[in-house]
């Protein structure tokens, strides 16, 4: 078959440079877009006048041929496929004749390819949001399993203040929230339909653009035809989205491998989300979390290479821009799997409750101590400093009631009511605090926002 563009030269390009050039090893992915793109595109002729109605109905037998073929994994490639593009108009020749040369009128491959990418994109993050609410679920009915389980909460990884698991748990899902928002502001964004814009300069046929865009599914056709076929910021958003996520993700699977670690203790992972070794008979590693801990710093990478792609570019499309697709892909694939794992680690772990409140100790009422004071009248800042010189005395819970008196006259008996774990997270009542009412608030709220 001869080559799209290959009229103007005299020879063929080198093997090996064909080779570097083309891009069907991963852009294979896109032929379901590809079909869709191209018969909104005859459809788009026909009503032009470009193309007979007897044509389009052969494009459109044509390629419905090629989509079974696809999904049916018969579609063979052929050597001078040098992408998607090629391989799908090349089989429409071979189907129909003629008439697929009149398929590419109006239309680039510039245009095709982010018409293409962008549809793939959008699908991509439906499943995101999906996943994500899978494990959004899972958190939550952990959390409302453990609403009242106390453990010690960690600032600096020291022993700072008494929570609930429960609080702990939907500490991530709002992170999470945030995150599929974003995921969904991104396929608002990304719905832009740049099929019509040409090589740059906009198609020279009387194409109704606003009817192909719907006709795809896109909200809107883009504003500017130089802009539409050189905009990536929807792959850029798509891999921030992941880097950020997996940020996320990173932080929640470092929590829980260090609190299922002996040290800790907190909880047990399933035998079905870890491994064992093969010197060590006794170990039971966390892998499917240290490698969503790993897998983070790769979807990062993806960004940071696709932005240093885009950062140098003159207008219109250039050829860097074959570049997007494999590291949205990568980042996709990784976010498919991971997100499901996750679910699973989630919603099979074993809570021991009884090992979290061993680890409770009377330091982490020291804040309360402080909040005693003031309920004394004593100045915050300065029942901070009286508790701070406590504390160097020695167990707080030991001290006897002259010695704290030695250190303000507003101590009284009543001070032995601080020393209760369970009523300093019940204190916190506040939106968004750890008491059993506020975090039952929290889980209802995450339920709506679910539907």
């Amino acid at each position: 078959m001869t080559k799209l563009w290959g009229g103007r030269f005299s020879e063929g390009p080198d093997p090996l440079a064909a080779r570097f050039n083309a891009s069907l090893s991963f852009d294979q992915r896109l032929w379901e877009m590809d079909i869709r793109g191209s018969l909104a595109w005859a459809k788009a002729l026909a009503r032009a006048g470009v193309i007979t109605q007897a044509e389009n109905d052969q494009i459109i037998a044509g390629l419905e041929q090629i989509r079974v073929e696809f999904r049916a994994g018969q579609f063979t490639f052929a050597p001078t496929d040098e992408d998607i593009h090629t391989a799908v108009e090349r089989r429409l020749g071979e189907l129909i004749g003629l008439a697929a040369g009149k398929l590419h009128t109006g239309r680039s491959r510039n245009d095709q390819v982010a018409t293409d990418f962008r549809l793939w994109v959008m699908e991509a993050e439906e499943n995101i949001i999906a996943h994500l609410r899978d494990l959004q679920r899972a958190l939550i009915a952990q959390a409302e399993a453990y609403t009242e389980t106390l453990m010690p909460g960690y600032s600096h990884l020291q022993r700072a203040q008494p929570i609930t698991f429960g609080h702990w748990l939907m500490g991530t899902f709002w992170a999470l929230e945030r995150d599929r928002e974003r995921w969904a502001n991104s396929r608002v964004g990304a719905s832009v339909c740049p099929l019509g814009s040409g090589a740059l300069a906009g198609t020279a046929y009387p194409i109704d653009r606003a009817s192909l865009a719907a006709d795809l599914g896109f909200t809107c056709a883009s504003e500017n035809s130089l802009d539409a076929v050189s905009d990536r910021d929807f792959a850029a958003e798509f891999l921030f989205n992941a880097a950020l996520l997996g940020s996320h993700l990173s932080r929640f699977a470092e929590g829980l491998i260090l609190f299922s670690s002996a040290e800790f203790g907190f909880v047990t992972l399933s035998d079905a989300y870890t491994t064992g070794s093969s010197l060590m008979p006794q170990k039971k590693n966390p892998d499917v979390l240290e490698l969503t801990r790993a897998k983070a710093g790769t979807l990062i990478g993806h960004l940071t290479g696709l932005l240093a792609a885009l950062k140098g570019l003159p207008s219109a499309y250039d050829k860097d821009l074959q570049e997007d697709k494999p590291p949205v892909f990568a980042a996709f694939d990784t976010l498919e799997v991971m997100l499901p794992v996750l679910t699973g680690t989630i919603a099979t772990l074993t809570v021991n409750a009884e090992r979290m409140a061993a680890a409770l100790e009377a330091s982490m009422l020291a804040t309360e101590l402080a909040d005693y004071l003031v309920g004394k009248g004593v100045p915050f800042r300065e029942a901070h400093h009286i508790v701070g010189q406590a504390v160097k005395l020695g167990p707080l819970e030991s001290l006897r009631l002259e010695t704290l008196c030695g250190l303000s006259p507003a101590f009284e008996a009543d001070v032995v009511e601080v020393w209760d774990f369970r009523a300093a997270v019940n204190r916190r009542t506040a939106i968004g605090g750890t008491g059993t009412e506020s975090v039952r608030a929290q889980i209802r709220r995450a339920r709506e926002l679910l539907g």
